[in-house]
């Protein structure tokens, strides 16, 4: 078929397998940023990216948890805010997030939203989570329950984010901690391992490609851009955090 009358042919572009060869492969550890969803003293969503977080740094990644505590609401505050702005850029730093909240009267909580309303879907034409991979994990007070996790992945949609196939969903989760916060041997633990290691992989097979898998015909043609490539995601910008971050204190 040869007939698209409206198709602009300037910036369609039809992708090949040689786009999907990066230049020079990124050689740095795949870069993660964590978020959970209660402040709570003991906070299982916490406990359950704590664990994450070991499993990740394990397997050799970076790694940056951020503490939603004295994060303002969405319009309540500049910008500016430096709990804003840590977000941000711990955002722009990363090549993938861990998305963890608790399931609250069916759905995320609002703790856990605040934190995605503050990222931007654009800011100075740089997307802070554009191209990134996602996996969501969710706990539950009783039975197990999907509707969390359901709805960060319509949440990492939105935010033009990669998420991949697996999750984990923790069902009574007061009752798979121990006293000193660490996850007790189960199927449960087993499930965040895996959801864990095809994070990573997805990571590595997609990260110098990002920019690439994201380009879209409907921005080139908006922005009188011609299909010869964007940037790399991890060239986009350059943060504070980028040199040699590591996880914060607990």
């Amino acid at each position: 078929m040869t007939d698209f009358p409206a198709l602009a042919p300037a910036f369609f572009d039809a992708p090949t397998l040689d786009r999907l060869v990066p230049v020079s492969p990124a050689s740095h550890p795949p870069r993660f940023l964590l978020l959970y969803g209660s402040l709570r003293e003991r906070s299982y969503s916490r406990l359950l990216v704590e664990e994450a977080d070991r499993l990740l740094r394990r397997m050799g990644a970076e790694t940056y948890v951020y503490d939603p505590r004295g994060l303002p609401q969405p319009d309540d505050a500049s910008p500016d805010h430096p709990k804003v702005k840590e977000l941000r850029e711990a955002s722009l730093w990363s090549e993938g997030h861990v998305w963890c909240s608790p399931e609250r009267h069916g759905a995320i909580t609002g703790i856990f939203k605040s934190q995605i309303d503050w990222l931007p879907l654009e800011n100075g034409g740089v997307r802070p989570t554009q191209g990134r991979t996602l996996a969501v994990m969710q706990v539950n007070a009783g039975s197990q329950s999907f509707n969390a996790v359901n709805a960060l992945r319509v949440l990492g949609r939105w935010m033009r984010m990669i998420a991949i196939p697996n999750q984990s969903s923790v069902a009574k989760a007061y009752d798979e901690f121990d006293e000193a916060g660490r996850m007790k041997p189960s199927a449960y633990y087993d499930r965040v391992v895996d959801v864990m290691e095809e994070l990573y992989k997805f990571t590595l097979l997609t990260r110098d490609h990002a920019g690439y898998l994201v380009d879209r015909y409907s921005e080139r043609k908006a922005e009188d851009r011609l299909p010869q490539g964007v940037p790399e995601l991890l060239e986009i910008v350059e943060t504070p955090l980028q040199a040699g971050s590591s996880a914060p204190s607990r």
